[in-house]
């Protein structure tokens, strides 16, 4: 894995020793080779940089930014599938000089154009710059596995997989975008294509962004879209069909995913993806595949059923039982890693997984999408169970439903009974094809006490996905799913697995996130996936290689104890960031409300105790990036 950065400025203001400062600022995510290469223009000075971490071809034949006829390629990520891209572009005539697929990927843009990203498998970002056509051409990959911020104000654009190595620019503007505050109340993290920064953003999943030079002009294509196959009718095929195609299919990811120069590990929690992962792999070869768990002193511990599956399939398993302090040691480094603001405590046992995984192997397969993709979380239980319950609602009923839930907001104090009245208000209020966004959405919303009084803007509005159209989609769970791949998955369960590697050095891969998973898998019945059980069609290949009695258990992951942390040992995190100065300085928050905030947080009565996490972690990011 690696970071990418550069510039193109009008001014002609930036330099090598600017280039080699953003380099360095992302040497975490490649310590083993970098390089920078500047290009002048008579309209702009263009930087290309690139930090490796060696992993495919690891001679200095691989080291980037790397350069064929009029093309300069920088490049994080990995493509599976460049041996047979190799073969196939060498029966055309082309000629090659190292083993790495970054050279793959050079030529085949110049074979096929921009149409060669249909032919990749893998995960990427990626910066071609033509010299002679004086063109940009940035890529990312399908799900978004690899990170890509631009920022652009008409003299000045740059890329970096991270935003640091944009503060190494002096005519980078810091300027938070109020807008994108309010996302991060919302959601826990800022959505792509924003950024908390004005003039600054993510690309998108999916797409290609064109800059010409010339004319100073930025163009952005969508190349695959998950909704797509989400909007297909379902393939006519029985379910033991369904069963062993996917089983095919998925033995194809994960092997991909172990093609590799250096050694590779597994991260393995028990659950039913990364057993998935672990034990397919593990079952073609005699080999032992390395495991990785880490064990906690409080908080859900998953260690014990990953030992299980571990010592079933056989493969060498190494599980450390962190400390608490090890543990709670690793929030003030969070800002640091994630750039901007980032909610997901879920981050500290992944970034120890990873410093474990590190001393062992270079690549680590973090087995996620499972849940987007099968429909694991208990959440769509209850988004489908609430839907039929508003259907179910007789029209007679409505009105006075709507009377009692709008007056119900302004009579009970309960900030969580409120909300849910708030949100019952609306639904019975919106028209019935947009019930199923408007319900969706209302998960994953500051509840409507909080958003009225915790900024000092009550008036900033966004739009995310979840207001886009749901009609085109076959079913309600379909929507459901091809919006949390979309929206979830991609803001906060990949950046945090791509921040907490790269803190390390370490690759992680995804082996759910082979686009030919989501491909199939979208296009079976939902009650494939959601039927006597969740998950099922999955479950039932797992059943196939590890027995049923070891699997069935309920639903954990990685969580940390925060409130009990906050409300004791770590109580001076609180009265540091959030204090009446702290607050102040940053001027986006009512220091009042805060107030009764905290003292219902301390009392025990918060009816929603994520939020004091948003407010620490966001006043500790402004402290890191902005103080």
């Amino acid at each position: 894995m690696c970071g990418i950065c550069g510039f193109i400025d009008y001014h002609c203001h930036s330099d090598a020793n600017i280039l080699a400062r953003m380099v360095l600022a992302l040497n975490h995510r490649g310590p083993d080779d970098n390089g920078h290469d500047v290009f002048s223009s008579e309209q702009a000075t263009i930087g290309i940089g690139h930090t490796r971490l060696s992993v495919i071809d690891l001679s200095f034949a691989g080291h980037q930014p790397m350069n064929y006829r009029n093309l300069t390629i920088s490049y994080n990520g990995e493509i599976y599938n460049f041996r047979e891209l190799k073969k196939e572009l060498t029966g055309l005539g082309h000629s090659f000089i190292s083993e790495s697929d970054t050279e793959v990927v050079l030529h085949a843009f110049e074979e096929w154009g921009d149409s060669f990203v249909s032919k990749l498998t893998g995960m990427f970002a990626f910066i071609i710059f033509n010299k002679e056509t004086l063109e940009i051409t940035i890529v990312r990959d399908r799900a978004g596995v690899k990170p890509l911020y631009y920022f652009w104000d008409n003299k000045l654009f740059l890329f970096a997989s991270e935003l640091k190595a944009f503060y190494q620019h002096p005519s980078f503007q810091k300027a938070i975008n109020p807008r994108s505050v309010h996302q991060y109340f919302d959601y826990g993290y800022i959505p792509s294509p924003d950024c908390i920064f004005y003039n600054c953003s993510k690309l998108e999943p999916g797409h290609i962004l064109k800059f010409d030079i010339r004319k100073r002009k930025i163009t952005i294509t969508k190349y695959w879209d998950v909704r797509d196959y989400y909007c297909l009718p379902d393939l006519n095929i029985s379910y033991t069909e369904a069963k062993e195609e996917l089983e095919k299919i998925l033995h194809s990811a994960f092997e991909y995913r172990m093609v590799s120069d250096v050694p590779v590990g597994i991260f393995l929690s028990g659950g039913f993806d990364s057993t998935a992962v672990t034990s397919m792999l593990q079952s073609n070869r005699t080999r032992k595949l390395k495991t990785f768990t880490i064990g906690f002193e409080e908080g859900n511990n998953e260690a014990p059923y990953a030992r299980e599956i571990a010592q079933f399939v056989g493969t060498d398993h190494t599980e450390y039982y962190c400390t608490t302090k090890e543990a709670q040691d690793i929030i003030s480094s969070l800002p640091y890693f994630y750039d901007e603001p980032y909610a997901d405590s879920s981050a500290i046992p992944t970034i120890l997984v990873s410093t474990l995984a590190r001393k062992s192997v270079t690549v680590a397969l973090s087995a996620d999408a499972g849940d987007e993709i099968f429909a694991g979380y208990n959440n769509y239980a209850t988004f489908i169970n609430n839907l039929s319950f508003i259907k179910k609602i007789p029209a007679y009923a409505k009105p006075l439903l709507k009377q009692l839930s709008k007056a119900g907001t302004h009579i009970f104090t309960n900030g969580f009974f409120n909300h849910k009245l708030y949100v019952l208000s609306v639904l019975l209020n919106t028209n019935e094809e947009k019930i199923p966004q408007r319900l969706l959405k209302s998960y994953y919303s500051l509840n409507r006490n909080a958003r009225d009084n915790l900024f000092k803007d009550k008036a900033i509005q966004h739009h995310s996905i979840y207001d886009d159209d749901f009609s085109g989609f076959k079913d309600v769970l379909s929507a459901a799913l091809a919006t949390d791949y979309l929206m979830y998955l991609q803001n906060d369960i990949l950046t945090k697995v791509d921040r907490a590697t790269m803190s390390v050095s370490l690759e992680g891969r995804e082996p759910f996130l082979d686009h030919r998973v989501v491909e199939f898998a979208a296009q079976l019945p939902s009650k494939f996936k959601y039927g006597q059980t969740q998950k099922m069609i999955l479950k039932d290949i797992v059943y196939k290689y590890v027995p049923k009695d070891l699997m069935d258990r309920p639903k954990s992951g990685f969580s940390v104890p925060i409130v009990s942390w906050f409300q004791n040992e770590l109580s001076y995190l609180i009265e540091d960031n959030l204090n009446a100065s702290a607050i102040a300085k940053t001027d986006i928050f009512n220091y009042i409300y805060v107030q009764k905030l905290l003292k219902q947080f301390f009392s025990g009565k918060a009816t929603d105790p994520t939020i004091i996490w948003k407010l620490i972690q966001f006043q500790m990011w402004y402290n890191k990036w902005l103080n």
